[in-house]
């Protein structure tokens, strides 16, 4: 075991999940013996973390003077104070903020104490955490994804969501959500009936957690709710998150064209008034880098080193309708990512050193999702179930692909959730209608913990094979609790000598299900 891994994991096992300074032997300063201290309600978090920078965020339960300390040592015998900033109702009491002119491939820890804005000597104890920033060697990388957190009714039962503390196990250097990180349309009861029996307990409720959410503060509680969870907050405490939105941010299947005049459980019926009020708790919530270009912009490349770019795409913010997905040419209704983020996508790919170049894609390529699965009517992914040659959004990713195997771009691996399973799909052109790419691999990976469903059919239009799938079967039926121990994860290890990719799918009991090996295409 390296000094590396000593230091992460005796951090992990000093850590609580609020204090996170207790077991450390910090020297402290002194605090307020008042009894109406100022605290820090819902733990810390950093993300979208670089070789020399991150976001850290926290919140406090009242205005509050947040002052910081940064170290590269656990004990903070070397630590640099920041000038403080002040959280008030506006933002629900919570603050983010960047570092900079951090020291690349290095332990950071981060210390924050609060004193309330009404009575500047009453100070709340501190609270810590840390990360590590990327290098600018090529040493091994290992980040872990899964998306889908307390879907179809799953909130926070007496284990928790557990799969957060099974891949804090692993150590890795950032967590990537994939979408779904909360369920706004998803109404919580206190109790669930179980298949064959028993009842399933939400513990841990809040009011804003038992209808839809709808105004400002209900988005708000959404996210709250997670970060009431022990493994949530463990795991934020020790790795950087790089958090995307997909459809449940907002509420299921929304796009811009999204009518709900006959949704009895919402009273508010304009799409862009929710889409907004989401938007700004999703940004308030998480630790996601502010683009000034594109205030509230979701997509964005992270670079990992020399080995590892990350492209996060919005598959949400620019579609057209989800509809029959036929259409022959592509026009603004057909498309899915938009026109400039398109030309984004390429840009950035084109431009990228990275040996690997990992495309986190809130929605699968070659997966037919309805939009009324009931029905199997209209369409809410690429796929349109033709199985022929590209029509509708399906001719948006051609595009990409096409540009991708014309510019020579080598070493892409796409990475995706949304579906409730975990899955391995190899895209082959030998086997596919569109056959102008270069081969890739997909990897499916969640619920993280939200109800399992699936398998859904493949579209041929790209051709994906299966290599490997997990997902309930007949019998069990769908909507399984996180009980039933189908909730999933990702593992993805770059090797520092030989650039080797190694994808690893796992459950949330640490099982090893699949494994996979890439090697990278060398340069001329």
């Amino acid at each position: 075991m390296n000094k590396l891994s000593i230091t992460r994991r005796a951090f992990v096992t000093s850590a609580s999940a609020f204090g996170l300074v207790g077991a450390s032997g910090l020297a402290l300063p002194y605090y307020s013996r008042a009894s109406q201290r100022p605290a820090f309600t819902h733990g810390v978090q950093s993300g979208d973390v670089d070789a020399t920078s991150g976001m850290v965020w926290t919140r406090t339960d009242r205005p509050a003077r947040v002052m910081y300390e940064v170290s590269t040592t656990e004990s903070f015998a070397n630590a640099v104070r920041l000038a403080p900033l002040d959280s008030s109702p506006d933002s629900d009491y919570t603050v983010k903020r960047l570092l900079t002119d951090l020291a690349s491939d290095q332990d950071i820890f981060y210390r924050m104490i609060a004193a309330d804005l009404s009575d500047i000597n009453a100070v709340s104890e501190p609270i810590v955490g840390r990360f590590r920033t990327a290098p600018f060697s090529k040493r091994d990388v290992r980040f872990a994804w899964s998306g889908d957190t307390a879907g179809q009714g799953w909130g926070i039962d007496e284990t928790g969501m557990k799969t957060y503390s099974t891949i804090a196990k692993h150590t890795p250097d950032f967590f990537l959500h994939s979408g779904d990180r909360i369920y706004a349309d998803g109404a919580l009861k206190d109790e669930v009936d179980l298949p064959g029996g028993g009842k399933w307990k939400n513990v841990v409720m809040l009011d804003g957690k038992r209808k839809v959410a709808e105004t400002l503060d209900e988005y708000r509680d959404q996210w709250k709710y997670n970060m009431m969870d022990k493994h949530v907050l463990a795991l934020s405490a020790i790795c950087p998150t790089f958090y995307q939105w997909d459809d449940h941010e907002v509420l299921n299947n929304w796009s811009d064209s999204k009518d709900l005049s006959k949704d009895d459980r919402y009273k508010e019926k304009s799409i862009h008034v929710l889409a907004a009020r989401a938007a700004r708790a999703f940004h308030e919530m998480t630790t996601i880098r502010y683009e000034p270009s594109e205030p509230g912009r979701v997509y964005r490349k992270i670079s990992h080193g020399p080995l590892l770019d990350v492209f996060f795409l919005d598959m949400r913010s620019y579609r057209g309708p989800n509809g029959a997905n036929l259409d022959e040419t592509l026009t603004t209704k057909s498309r899915m990512i938009g026109e400039e983020q398109s030309k984004w996508l390429k840009r950035e790919l084109a431009n990228s050193k990275a040996t690997w170049k990992v495309i986190a894609a809130d929605m699968p390529l070659g997966l037919v999702v309805w939009d009324d699965a009931a029905k199997k009517a209209g369409f809410e992914a690429v796929s349109n179930n033709d199985k022929g040659k590209p029509k509708g959004r399906e001719l948006e990713f051609a595009d990409v692909l096409r540009f991708i195997k014309t510019a020579g771009i080598t070493n892409t691996v796409w990475l995706t959730a949304d579906v409730h399973y975990t899955a391995a799909h190899y895209y082959n052109p030998d086997k596919a209608q569109f056959q102008d790419f270069n081969p890739f691999w997909e990897f499916v990976s969640g619920p993280i913990h939200a109800g399992t469903f699936g398998p859904n059919d493949l579209d041929m239009t790209f051709g994906p094979e299966l290599k490997f799938i997990k997902a309930p079967t007949a019998e069990q039926g769908q909507n399984l609790p996180p009980s039933a121990g189908l909730q999933f994860f990702g593992l993805v290890d770059i090797s520092g000598a030989t650039e080797q990719l190694t994808v690893r799918l796992m459950d949330r009991d640490d099982n090893e299900l699949y494994k996979v090996t890439l090697d990278p295409v060398r340069s001329a």
